[in-house]
Order: structure tokens, then C-alpha cells, then sequence
């Protein structure tokens, strides 16, 4: 972070992991002029279930970790299906649960922290194109094993994906989920973005919510004095 003027911390007072993050500033998907303050490394919250499982109980916090090893989550983040990460009823990874969230805004906390929301599309968008960043999508995407240059600070990595209980792609490529979904096959996907650690751009997609994928979040601007 220091090439970023240092980074702003906070902490998660639910597990105590503490959090780095950056003021983002350029321009949304009109164009318009916006910034926003958001992680610069993945949520890691939850008990971990094996990737064999579902993430079904919807009284606490679950997450994949890769290859079922906590040491992964500490590096990478944990991994979420997509009610889980919304912190809805496990059903809604197979039907529409749009009546459960402001799907106009898309502005929905789920299990990001007290005073920050789940990352949506037009927020990423902000980061690949926010002031000093040369490199397109290759300036969100770690040095660090993830053929980025960082030139964000964004600090992507490349965690992998849980499907069908197994695990892939660690390294190889990252995998986000954003608070919408999709109505191919009776509204069991969600909309999502993955990269892959030669992309140089955006590839917007749709990914069954079973599946277990990384979050971001980002602070609602209420909470954020300057």
C-alpha cells in the first residue's frame, strides 16, 4: 500500500480480521466522474464447511476455504455461494429472490461488515477505470502471482472457485459474485465477473449460485467522513 500514500484499515469487530482499503476515484459505467472506498483484499468471515457441502445452515456464517485448508482463506478469502454472500436463505441459490433485496440499487450488504455492501458491477468498473490506472483490468490484478500490475491497488487475486464440491483455478484465476441474478435456468445463477491472470479485459458472466466464489465490499458512502 505505501505506493498508494498507505492504505486506510479497519476492523471487523464479528471476528477481529482487519481490513486494508482504498479510496477509488474515475468514472462509472456513464461516465460519469465517482469514486469509492472499497477492500483491497477478500472477505474472510464464516465457519468453514467442507466443498463437498452446501452452505445451507442460515443461522451463522459459512465459507469454502480452497482445498478445505484454512490457511488458504487467511491468504485468499474465503469462498461463498451466492445466498450465502447475500445473507439470504440457502432455497434462493435455486429460485429468484429478487423480492429480497433492492435489486434497483443493488446496494445490499449481505455478509460484508457493518457500514460497507457487497461490491456491484458499476463500482468494479469504477476501479478499472479510476485515475492513474494505465493498464486496464491488468491494473486491478495482484504482482503477486496474478500477471497484474497493480496499478490500482486494487490487489486482485487469484483465489479459484468451489464447484460441485471440488476446487480449481487457484492462482489461475478469480471469481466474484455481485448482488443480481440471473434468469437462465429458473434464476439459479448469478451475475458475476471472472479473470483470469492473462485477461486484459472485463469478462462479465453468469455462474450457478451453488458455486463457491470470492466478495468484495465496499463502504456505503453514509458512514464515510472526510
Amino acid at each position: 500500500c505505501k505506493d498508494f500514500g498507505g492504505c486506510l484499515e479497519f476492523t471487523d469487530v464479528r471476528n477481529n480480521r482487519s481490513y486494508k482499503y482504498l479510496k477509488f476515484e474515475g468514472r462509472d459505467t456513464l461516465g460519469k466522474v465517482a469514486s469509492i472506498y472499497a477492500m483491497v483484499e477478500n472477505l474472510n468471515i464464516g465457519v468453514m464447511v467442507r466443498g463437498r457441502k452446501n452452505q445451507e445452515d442460515n443461522d451463522r456464517i459459512e465459507r469454502y476455504c480452497y482445498d478445505n485448508d484454512t490457511l488458504n482463506c487467511h491468504y485468499y478469502g474465503g469462498l461463498y455461494q451466492w445466498a450465502e454472500m447475500m445473507q439470504l436463505p440457502s432455497e434462493c441459490n435455486q429460485k429468484d429472490c429478487r423480492d429480497k433485496y433492492d435489486a434497483t440499487t443493488l446496494h445490499h450488504q449481505g455478509i460484508c461488515p457493518n457500514g460497507w455492501r457487497l461490491l456491484t458491477y458499476n463500482d468494479f468498473y469504477i476501479i478499472v477505470n479510476s485515475n492513474g490506472n494505465t493498464h486496464g483490468v491488468e491494473g486491478v490484478r495482484s504482482t503477486f502471482g496474478f500477471g497484474g500490475y497493480n496499478t490500482t491497488g486494487y490487489s486482485l487475486v487469484g483465489a479459484g472457485i468451489r464447484v460441485d464440491g471440488s476446487f480449481k483455478d487457484l492462482n489461475e484465476a478469480a471469481y466474484w459474485f455481485f448482488p443480481s441474478e440471473n434468469p437462465i435456468e429458473n434464476f439459479a445463477a448469478g451475475d458475476d465477473c471472472y479473470m483470469g491472470a492473462s485477461d486484459k479485459t472485463i469478462n462479465k458472466n453468469v455462474s450457478y449460485k451453488s458455486n463457491g466464489l470470492s466478495v468484495r465490499c465496499v463502504m456505503d458512502y453514509s458512514n464515510v467522513n472526510e
